[in-house]
């Protein structure tokens, strides 16, 4: 991405380039885009510039859409800026780019904060704003349902052929999926989420949220599929955060006011273990076997202590 690169897209915003920004951090995964730059327009304010390849140029512009929705609803969500009235993504020199406001934070104590009961409150709140906001969101799109079920089944298809002795260590898990989750899962309802809603994609200022970021995961799940998600990603930065006082309190609020179902709170817990088969994926695909055996270590913590953790957060 080079300087006249920026300019060029910048200019199609009616804005110029000062200063590109390499002293700012990027919040989020830089594997969502295969470029991306923290920029200083002309008129002193920061923006992401974000170059994709041509061939996400759709799937960036259903996201672009559906952040702008939200935002109407969730000032958290930093839409990406329109090229053309509803139209978020510029294909220009055999690129597709996208355009945000850059949010500035404050870095997150790893591990300390997954016991501070206030980020809690803050992200069940958002939590449940955010379930407002997408509330009229359509259903529309090029993107196949999500199905839990038969990502795993997949997994484990992948896992019995190519890493046997990991398959045979989980197994027990997938049979307990089975026989309890994965019937349920077509029972639930459904609403718009995140898809990746953890921690670090989250820009906190000292006292709460400045912006939820990392839409790319977006889509129809089952309604616990974010508030399981967080869960388990603050259990793998701490496991004995699991009781702590964020989630706890993140669970308590979620109970009063995020407007789950019945069967949704009764499977909860094997939600948040089931959607740990995500990030084992991801691990294998990354070859990354220290991570891959963190996880390993994690599903099974999480299978062990299924019921203290159901009566925890009962």
């Amino acid at each position: 991405m080079t300087n006249e690169e920026i300019a060029g897209v910048l200019a199609s915003l009616g804005m110029g380039l000062r200063y590109v920004r390499p002293d700012l951090t990027i919040a989020g995964s830089p594997e969502r885009s295969l470029e991306r730059r923290a920029v200083e327009s002309d008129d002193g304010r920061l923006w992401i510039v974000e170059r994709h390849d041509l061939r996400a140029a759709r799937r960036k512009q259903e996201i672009a859409e559906s952040a702008d929705r939200l935002a109407v609803g969730l000032p958290e969500i930093k839409p990406w800026l329109p090229f053309a009235p509803n139209r978020f993504v510029a294909e220009r020199g055999g690129g597709a780019w996208l355009v945000s406001p850059y949010v500035p934070g404050v870095a997150l104590d790893r591990p300390a904060y997954a016991f501070e009961g206030w980020r809690g409150r803050a992200l069940a709140d958002l939590l449940i704003r955010f379930r407002a906001a997408a509330s009229g969101l359509p259903r529309e799109g090029n993107v196949p349902a999500f199905s839990l079920p038969g990502f795993v089944r997949g997994l484990f298809g992948v896992m019995r052929d190519h890493r046997r002795a990991l398959f045979e260590r989980l197994y027990p898990v997938l049979l307990h999926l089975e026989h309890g989750l994965f019937p349920a899962v077509a029972r639930l309802p459904t609403s718009f989420s995140h898809g990746d809603l953890h921690p670090l994609n989250v820009i906190w200022s000292e006292t709460g949220i400045e912006a939820l970021i990392d839409l790319e995961f977006c889509g129809f799940r089952p309604e616990t599929y974010d508030a399981a998600l967080l869960v388990g990603c603050l259990g793998m930065e701490e496991p004995r955060s699991l009781r702590g006082d964020l989630v706890r309190t993140l669970i308590m609020r979620l109970r009063e006011g995020a407007g789950f179902s019945d069967e949704g709170w009764r499977t909860f817990p094997d939600m948040v273990l089931g959607l740990r088969f995500a990030w084992l994926s991801d691990w294998l695909r990354r070859d990354n076997r220290d991570m891959v055996e963190l996880e390993a270590v994690y599903i099974g913590v999480l299978m062990e202590n299924r019921s203290s953790l159901e009566r925890a957060w009962a």
